[in-house]
């Protein structure tokens, strides 16, 4: 698949990785933040490369663009990251044309997520392609690819269960503390990190451990406070964190920093703590392991989970394909219109030519020439046979690529590059 807005030797493609080869820590390697991504953005400007998304969520980053050669995407990944090229090589994936886009499709509409249904990654998607398109980096070919995902998840979503039940990131980790936490509703639960994550795990908290005293702790104090107050929690001072932790009998940290917040030295505790590190990457360091009665359960951890809820979604999976392969099928067809439209008007141009050619030609020739009627009778056969290519070109089993070349040598036109 060339992409005609830029160059006919760019190509669409995914690369990127996620939880089914690369664990959380070299996910947390390659993760993104806002300014990485601004500045991956930039970079590609400034390299010449137009079309791209960026995506990076707890799971996976990912970027969708146009190239010549998928290493450009990849080398903005790793410049802007803490990953290197070997390390992607080993866990990464890069898909190509049809592959990617079809790979969008399943990621966008829950497909891929590592807990089957998991809707989130839509909104990263859309704020990508806002990110991109602000910066001047989003074509047609992409704004249409984003609203086809989109049309497909919201569909899937209402038109089959893949998405029903409660079973999330954020609800995993709930059902994980409520299967191994006795009598939780009188337990003290911290939550460190109130962003979309943190927000998410303090409602399941609240809804389903029956749990009115749980502590909200944030960097920014405003942002704990504007989540308490809807649930009515306890808010901390961020300074407050290593004395609140001991008064913990379980401790989520769910906040967006690039290193860990949470290490032995500031554990100083008299009783066991379980602790859900739900943050890519890790913001809870290894070494907390090494003291006694301290467990350690990662976001990774919890997608092993395995219950009705998730084996009634696969049930659907079947009905959310075929629904990906019809907007799939529409959006194919709108691009293989949008790729033949200048070869048929190049091709329509060079009938003109020969047709004004000719009628000149014979206008010398033939002294009461009706040239008003050749005029006529002209444009309709070039608009029959023109007509004809384009039908052929639409049909599904035309390989387009290959009969535009076919068009453009046998007419001897050149279809000009947008």
């Amino acid at each position: 698949m060339e992409n005609n807005n830029t160059s006919k030797h760019q190509y669409f493609y995914a690369v990127g990785l996620s939880y089914r080869k690369a664990d959380a820590e070299t996910r947390g390697k390659f993760s993104l933040d806002a300014n990485a991504k601004a500045a991956l953005l930039q970079q590609a400007k400034d390299e010449g490369i137009g079309n791209l998304i960026v995506t990076s969520t707890c799971n996976r980053t990912e970027i969708y663009g146009f190239a010549q050669h998928p290493f450009q995407l990849i080398k903005l990944l790793c410049d802007n990251s803490r990953g290197s090229v070997e390390e992607f090589q080993r866990a990464a994936f890069v898909y190509k044309n049809n592959e990617a886009i079809s790979h969008i499709f399943r990621v966008g509409t829950g497909l891929d997520s590592q807990i089957l249904g998991d809707f989130e990654i839509i909104s990263q998607i859309k704020t990508g392609f806002i990110e991109s398109k602000a910066a001047g980096l989003a074509n047609a070919f992409l704004e249409r690819l984003v609203n086809c995902v989109i049309q497909a998840s919201k569909r899937i979503k209402n038109e089959t269960e893949l998405s029903s039940g409660a079973t999330s990131v954020s609800f995993a980790s709930v059902q994980y503390i409520m299967n191994n936490v006795a009598d939780i509703s009188h337990k003290n639960i911290l939550l460190f990190g109130t962003g979309k994550i943190g927000r998410n795990t303090c409602e399941n908290l609240v809804k389903h451990t029956k749990n009115d005293h749980i502590v909200l702790v944030n960097r920014t104090r405003e942002k704990a406070e504007k989540v308490a107050g809807k649930f009515n929690l306890i808010v901390k001072d961020h300074d407050l964190l290593p004395l609140e932790i001991p008064k913990a009998d379980v401790l989520i940290v769910a906040t967006g920093a690039q290193e860990p917040t949470i290490d032995k030295d500031i554990l100083v505790l008299e009783k066991p703590l379980l602790i859900l590190d739900l943050s890519i990457p890790k913001n809870v360091h290894d070494n907390v392991k090494e003291l006694p009665g301290v467990t350690v359960v990662h976001l990774d951890d919890l997608s092993s989970i395995t219950d009705a809820t998730l084996e009634n979604r696969r049930l659907h999976i079947p009905a959310a394909e075929a629904i990906i392969e019809e907007v799939m099928a529409e959006f194919n067809d709108w691009t293989n219109a949008r790729k033949f439209a200048p070869t048929i008007n190049a091709l329509k141009e060079k009938l003109n030519s020969i047709k004004d050619s000719e009628l000149d030609f014979q206008r010398k020739k033939i002294s009461n020439f009706d040239e008003e009627q050749a005029e006529i009778i002209s444009r309709r056969i070039i608009h029959k046979i023109t007509t004809h290519f384009a039908n052929h070109l639409k049909d599904r089993d035309t390989l387009v690529d290959e009969s535009i070349e076919w068009i453009e040598k046998v007419f001897r036109i050149e279809t000009p590059v947008k």
